[in-house]
């Protein structure tokens, strides 16, 4: 979401960088390269007036004209801008009697459902018992999409068909507490804007099960104007935190830098993708980085862990770090892979010089390619597979027309694997397994 931000700062960084000792000039030059690319990404314009004002008095003082290098330290100083301007991290409010009660609000489209399942996965995966809540009577399918996701999660969905919200809402806690779960998240209707009719069903749902959270979820390719609907919901109920959903899309991300600044509500939550583990706990730190090209390496090691949750096989990792590794382990590294999210998210997230050569890369391409590997690799026997040696011409042949591929596919495959095997051969020659041994020690 960030990308054109990202990119236009980082020119505006480079710049100050080729400059040796920065002049007021400079600073000024800079601060208004930075204010034009943040309204552009949609920032909010009083925010960006004050965001940049704070940037250049600290930017033309001491602690700039003082430094080894007066640019770096610009860059520090918007670094920590931008997280005081996103807002402090604000975790969930667990506390009290259970069941603590999350309530999810929002208007139609918005992904509240959605971000219900999402949220109940990742604390059911803490350790918290939970409790989906359908009390979205209205739109078609509503309950039905939620009792899918449900299952997929493996998270019971709680239901009272011809019952209004508020008696589904008070029949839930109650079934809660029976049962002993610690969390009730009630997945609310909406509408396609504020009405009267909306906020009083809400406030009447609050009113009989007070609720320890009330999240807004917001559609992040909305812009400016999910600050509109920010105020207009907390002009009416007591919204303690936000969700904002689709921040993978190709907003501009301006809404998201601006929120916290304009409502006092901290953000909680970022939808990145469509699957159930695509949900991030919202982190300043991490999101300025991204925003000034410095990468977030704690988000990646995160997917990583959770795509290695199940464990490492230490046997296959050490056949694929001494390039004795076989087609098989080769298309289970692949798919582990797989499971950390789309290329182009997991491009995001690299630092520096890293990032620019994956922009470098079509994430489209990059899919398409691993897409065909798995399917030729699929195609193979499970001899074949362990002794790459057997695949004579015939035997291509049947695994490409196998494979819907051609047999160029399978020979620049072949080239690939071949290629990988000597690289990581040479790592070890070259001292890589000592390393490698104090790894799996």
């Amino acid at each position: 979401m960030f990308e054109s931000l990202s990119d236009k700062l980082t020119a505006v960084f480079d710049n100050l960088k080729r400059r040796g000792k920065l002049t007021k000039s400079d600073v000024d030059l800079a601060m208004r390269e930075v204010k034009l690319a943040l309204l552009e990404a949609d920032v909010n314009y009083a925010v960006v007036r004050s965001f940049t004002n704070r940037v250049k008095e600290r930017s033309i003082g001491v602690e700039v004209s003082k430094a080894l290098n007066p640019a770096q330290q610009v860059i520090k100083i918007v670094n920590e801008e931008l997280i005081a301007t996103l807002g402090q991290p604000a975790e969930l409010n667990l506390k009290g009697e259970r069941p603590h009660v999350l309530m999810l609000v929002g208007l139609q489209g918005s992904g509240k459902t959605t971000a219900a399942a999402k949220i109940a996965k990742k604390l059911r995966a803490s350790g918290e018992r939970v409790l989906l809540v359908a009390a979205d009577i209205y739109r078609p399918a509503a309950i039905k999409q939620l009792q899918t996701l449900g299952n997929q999660i493996d998270v019971p969905v709680f239901t009272l068909p011809g019952a209004n919200p508020v008696q589904i809402a008070k029949e839930a806690r109650q079934q809660a507490r029976n049962g002993g779960y610690s969390v009730l998240i009630v997945d609310t209707a909406g509408r396609s804007q504020l009405d009267n009719e909306l906020m009083d069903e809400l406030v009447g749902i609050d009113k009989a099960v007070p609720a320890n959270e009330i999240l807004l979820v917001v559609d992040s390719m909305i812009g400016q104007e999910a600050l509109n609907i920010a105020k207009g919901f907390q002009a009416e109920i007591p919204i303690t935190g936000l969700v904002f959903t689709k921040i993978d899309g190709d907003a501009r991300g301006g809404a998201a830098i601006s929120i916290r600044e304009v409502t006092g509500m901290p953000i909680k939550f970022l939808g990145t993708g469509e699957g159930m583990d695509a949900l991030e706990v919202f982190d300043p730190n991490r999101i300025a980085g991204r925003i000034l090209g410095m990468g977030d390496m704690l988000g990646l090691i995160e997917k990583a862990e959770a795509a290695y949750a199940d464990g490492v096989d230490v046997k296959q990792a050490e056949r694929m770090l001494t390039g004795q590794f076989t087609l098989d382990d080769f298309a289970k590294q692949l798919r582990q892979m797989k499971k950390m999210g789309p290329i182009s998210q997991l491009f995001g997230m690299l630092p520096g010089q890293m990032s620019a050569v994956a922009k470098a890369v079509d994430p489209q391409e990059a899919e398409g390619q691993l897409k065909t590997v798995e399917a030729i690799i699929d195609s193979m026997t499970p001899a074949e597979r362990r002794d790459p040696r057997l695949l004579n011409a015939s035997r291509r042949r049947r695994i490409a027309a196998g494979s819907g591929k051609n047999v160029q596919d399978v020979n620049r495959l072949m080239k690939q694997f071949r290629d990988i095997q000597k690289l990581m051969k040479s790592f070890q020659k070259t001292g890589g397994r000592g390393n490698i041994d104090r790894l799996f020690r």
